[in-house]
């Protein structure tokens, strides 16, 4: 069993106190935005063997498990990260492996370099994830029913607006969203950043279902994505939910601090919120124009004490326990590689006392016994 030394992200939309709080350490005034946990080659976790990305390459059967091995590869198939929003990240989505590795070979052959801006694709896998609360979360989770979305951007009173809203109520539904969606990534950017300013007056002014928007608006001024968020559900997760995003489901997280893992990818393509590229043609082959409801997760108990959150993948299998003093010990060995990360309390796995925000690696077949008083998540795979 290893403890991990992680890398914390400055990303602009990183809270600079949410991150320091949980770890009970003071604030650098800077944003940080995700703690890394794992053998991502952007910024892998260090332990006293090296980074886990050299100590996994070294002997992966032995580290992650032959069955792990056999069915991902020789690598470490998830990320887990500590995500800490304190304004909202660009509105994206996720390919599925098919398209994943059909536009990486294809950027491949174009010779577009790996760290091109207009690159989609920095590798050839999907990137399904999961975000579980640990605080109170909001996020956008998937596209809303049309003709709700109709009356939302309606009640703005916003003139520019009415088109869409004649859109969305004339066509049926997947093709209302994607004409909708389409037309505002393509409109004349000075006439949609006008439009933009007149419905951020009016969801400040409304307030309630709009304040999200105004909230965004204020991050992001003139931003098509503005309005393409009124799209999609607004979702507020209370700590231990979680919200599970699979390829093609627009989404954004706007504000709270979570537990997240995904598949080890880096392929994100954006719809907005960002001044980062934004691939019109490919995102509309991506997108899944689908109404749906968020879906919030909520952890599966099991007479063990371990809670599960149940997603469609075998990348990532994410759960949690929630000890208590003077309860026996968990015996958590198993034959696949695993990340323990204490969110709460104190816990103790194997020889280390781990406090909030601190984690172990533990190698297949290792003894993995945990204790204490917390709450404490384990990341593995499934085999």
């Amino acid at each position: 069993m290893d403890r991990l030394d992680n890398t914390i992200r400055p990303y602009a939309w990183g809270s600079a106190t949410a991150i320091p709080r949980l770890l009970g350490v003071e604030p650098t005034g800077e944003p940080q935005a995700e703690m890394w946990m794992g053998a991502h080659p952007g910024a892998p976790s260090r332990t006293e063997r090296g980074t886990l990305v050299e100590v996994v390459e070294a002997d992966p059967e032995r580290e992650l498990g032959a069955p792990a091995v056999a069915k991902f590869g020789p690598r470490l198939p998830f990320l887990l990260k500590i995500l800490a929003a304190g304004a909202p990240l660009s509105l994206q989505v996720h390919p599925d492996l098919e398209q994943a590795k059909e536009g990486y070979a294809d950027e491949e052959r174009r010779n577009i370099p790996i760290d091109a801006p207009h690159r989609n694709y920095k590798d050839a896998n999907h990137k399904p994830e999961l975000i579980c609360a640990l605080t109170e979360f909001d996020g956008l989770c998937g596209f809303r029913d049309p003709a709700q979305a109709a009356d939302l951007l309606d009640g703005l009173g916003v003139d520019a607006l009415k088109p869409y809203v004649d859109l969305l109520h004339a066509s049926p539904g997947d093709a209302a969203l994607r004409e909708v969606l389409t037309a505002i990534l393509t409109a004349d950017p000075d006439e949609m950043a006008r439009t933009v300013t007149a419905a951020t007056s009016a969801c400040t002014r409304l307030g309630g279902a709009y304040a999200p928007y105004a909230d965004i608006a204020h991050h992001y001024p003139g931003d098509p994505g503005v309005i393409a968020a009124m799209l999609l559900n607004h979702v507020r997760l209370q700590p231990g939910e979680a919200l599970f995003l699979g390829a093609g489901i627009p989404h954004a997280y706007l504000n709270g601090l979570g537990v997240e893992i995904m598949a080890n990818s880096d392929n994100v393509l954006r719809c907005g919120l960002t001044p980062k590229h934004v691939d019109v043609p490919e995102l509309l082959r991506v997108v899944r124009f689908e109404p749906s409801d968020p879906g919030v997760l909520r952890p599966e108990p099991s007479p063990d004490g371990e809670e599960v959150y149940d997603t469609p993948i075998d990348e990532f299998r994410l759960s949690r326990y929630v000890l208590s003093e003077g309860s026996a010990a968990h015996d958590l060995t198993r034959a696949t590689a695993q990340i323990l990360l204490c969110a709460a309390g104190s816990v103790r796995a194997g020889e280390y006392e781990l406090t909030a925000g601190q984690s172990v690696f533990v190698p297949a077949g290792e003894k993995a016994e945990v204790s204490g008083e917390g709450t404490l998540f384990r990341a593995t795979v499934i085999v």
